[in-house]
């Protein structure tokens, strides 16, 4: 079975509470299996047994209080 993988980027991380807040929640989705946050880029690597949509992604980004860009 292989992984999916889906990148995306988060607007308004600042520091490592930030990192930590984005990955709990998409870490939450069902399905994901890895969440890696790059802070100096925004960059949220999202990896998953299956393609998670976008829309989940935006909602766990929006609930830790961040948007996507």
């Amino acid at each position: 079975m292989s992984e999916t993988t889906a990148t995306y980027t988060v607007t308004g991380m600042t520091c490592g509470h930030c990192v930590a807040s984005v990955t709990e929640e998409v870490g939450a989705i069902d399905g994901v299996t890895g969440v890696a946050v790059d802070l100096p880029t925004g960059a949220v690597t999202v990896t998953s047994a299956e393609p998670v949509s976008a829309d989940a992604v935006r909602a766990a980004v929006d609930e830790a209080g961040y948007s996507l860009a």
